[in-house]
């Protein structure tokens, strides 16, 4: 009767054990799956070639070369500048850039255009978006915004924004619903496509690094 008695409180101390290491493993998993979920997702550790369409789907135009203007040419902060091309890729602007410029703005909080060509003189890619560009599209520009930035985070880098487009400067093609900018030494360049494409902004910046600019240096 002793070993029986002994058996039964043996199984009972295994059961107890049992239980609770399956407890502790749940604990566990419970903490570190969302975790890992979100680490997996981030888009800081996601190449900008993930997020959009294809560059074959995107509907882009070439790129086009501009004559470059306005290089150090300042004006009054508040005057309302006119610009040649849509979206500008060089011209006179504010005296102050948007610094520290965020990697994303929307059409509440977005610098004015002046400012923006500010930074594209010191060498940042702008990418602006129309109101088209909503829900899962315009997610998939948030990220590419986070992963551009992530790849070089104090360097050439973080001279990224994506921002809304401001239909005053005036309006894009038919079918076009972003836009790259970069304002070269030598030429600024555009590109205009219908679609979300990580893979085409890719290539425009790995074309037009933030080094070839009239202030690569300035921030």
């Amino acid at each position: 009767m002793r070993r029986a008695e002994q058996s039964r409180e043996r199984r009972k101390s295994m059961l107890f054990i049992a239980l609770a290491v399956i407890v502790g493993l749940g604990l566990i998993a419970a903490a570190a799956v969302p975790s890992y979920l979100k680490s997996r997702n981030d888009p800081a550790k996601k190449s900008l070639a993930s997020f959009g369409v294809p560059v074959g789907a995107a509907d882009c135009d070439p790129v086009q070369d501009d004559p470059t203007t306005g290089n150090n040419e300042h004006a009054d902060d508040g005057t309302v500048l006119e610009y040649e091309n849509v979206p500008p890729s060089s011209g006179a602007h504010w005296g102050a850039p948007a610094f520290p410029a965020r990697e994303f703005y929307t059409e509440r909080d977005r610098p004015e255009m002046e400012q923006l060509v500010h930074n594209l003189e010191h060498g940042y890619t702008v990418v602006w978006y129309d109101d088209t560009i909503k829900g899962k599209a315009l997610d998939e520009l948030k990220d590419i915004a986070v992963s551009a930035r992530a790849k070089d985070p104090v360097g050439p880098g973080k001279k990224f924004i994506v921002s809304a487009w401001d239909d005053a400067y005036g309006d894009f093609p038919d079918g076009k619903h972003v836009a790259m900018s970069h304002w070269g030494a030598e030429q600024g360049h555009r590109r205009l496509c219908g679609e979300v494409s990580g893979a085409a902004i890719n290539d425009f910046i790995e074309q037009f690094p933030a080094s070839d600019a009239p202030e690569p240096n300035a921030t």
